[in-house]
């Protein structure tokens, strides 16, 4: 049996590989937090493991390590959750005194695990999956619309006065393709002009097809979240894709925190005062913002307290006010909808 513990970051992580006594086997790998994670981690399990049955144990990091579980679930291997005390208990038992550095923390997880069999298991929750390739799907699409749009716009020199997003109407569309009859071109660089046109068009539907699927998916799974005034289902199918299990979050603070809507206190000043949060999951940060902005525009409560925090905090002041506020009533919602989808869970395990 072999433990590989593993030492999660943003940009990069640190594996260490362990037999069934704990002792190291193999070299330290760190690995690029790309596209190409998975595969390196596999490769290079597989060169010293010798076909033992490998178990990867994960400090608990989940914003920086989900998809990295996710991978590795898929890949038919099973996945441990080591808690931050775990880690830090077995390096002080294990590492030299002081000795700290992501190897030694690799590591300690790996002796965690080992000693701790009733570590939480990765799981993956389907719906939760569904919605997470479609919208990442979805991502990819928009932004090859808005590349090909672009670009039509530089080398046609029409439609300057307008947004990627107008072409994603038919009747834009219809009348950009006008234009283009009306041009005095030549034969090659209409028909490229004509491809791009043709290529616009077939994303918008296969856009349109795939937010029939979203709203489908979601109506079902976030009833209560889709009440806040300014949460779409797109937006919500981005916060379940990006949050999955809520309750990995015991309060709303600490969703705030990974949403990068927390305020971070300055100490340095001379008076009390808090800075932007610049890190967090910037797409959760994107959803939180809009939200905000149609609240300000058509939720009285929102306008409300906007009122009352703009003269002292100035609007982006304020707004970022607003955001924090919206993260407790998401934490709130989404506790609710899940609660919802453990009874549905336990009921057709009853039934079946």
């Amino acid at each position: 049996m072999v433990t590989v513990g593993i030492d999660p970051h943003k940009h990069v992580h640190v594996a260490v590989a362990v037999d069934g006594g704990g002792k190291r086997i193999g070299k330290p790998l760190t690995v690029k937090n790309d596209a190409l994670l998975i595969i390196t981690l596999l490769t290079w399990i597989r060169s010293i493991a010798d076909g033992m049955p490998v178990t990867w144990a994960i400090e608990d990091g989940r914003g920086f390590a989900r998809r990295l579980a996710d991978g590795l679930l898929l890949a038919g291997h099973e996945v441990v959750w080591v808690p931050s005390r775990l880690t830090v208990a077995h390096r002080r038992l294990h590492a030299a005194t002081g000795a700290k550095s992501d190897s030694v923390d690799a590591a300690a997880a790996a002796h965690a695990a080992i000693a701790t069999p009733t570590l939480d298991r990765h799981r993956i929750d389907e719906h939760v999956r569904e919605l997470r390739v479609l919208v990442d799907y979805r991502s990819d699409l928009l932004k090859r619309r808005t590349m090909i749009v672009n670009q039509l716009k530089a080398q046609l020199h029409v439609w300057l006065n307008h947004t990627p997003g107008d072409l994603a109407r038919a009747k834009n569309l219809t009348s950009l393709a006008a234009l283009l009859e009306a041009a005095e071109l030549g034969p090659l660089i209409r028909r490229a002009f004509t491809n791009m046109i043709a290529e616009i068009a077939d994303l918008n539907q296969r856009v349109r097809d795939l937010d029939t699927t979203i709203r489908e998916l979601v109506d079902p799974l976030a009833p209560t979240l889709l009440q806040i005034t300014g949460i779409s289902h797109t937006s919500a199918a981005v916060l379940i894709a990006e949050i999955g299990d809520i309750t990995r979050f015991s309060n709303s603070a600490k969703l705030a925190r990974y949403t990068g809507c927390a305020p971070i206190p300055v100490f340095s000043a001379d008076k009390e005062r808090h800075r932007l949060h610049r890190g967090g999951n910037r797409r959760l940060n994107s959803v939180l913002y809009t939200a905000a902005i149609v609240q300000k525009r058509f939720d009285p409560a929102a306008q409300a307290l906007l009122s009352r925090h703009e003269p002292t905090k100035g609007n982006r002041g304020a707004r970022r006010i607003l955001k924090r506020h919206l993260v407790d009533v998401i934490h709130r919602a989404m506790a609710t909808d899940h609660a919802s989808w453990q009874h549905h869970i336990t009921r057709h395990r009853l039934t079946v």
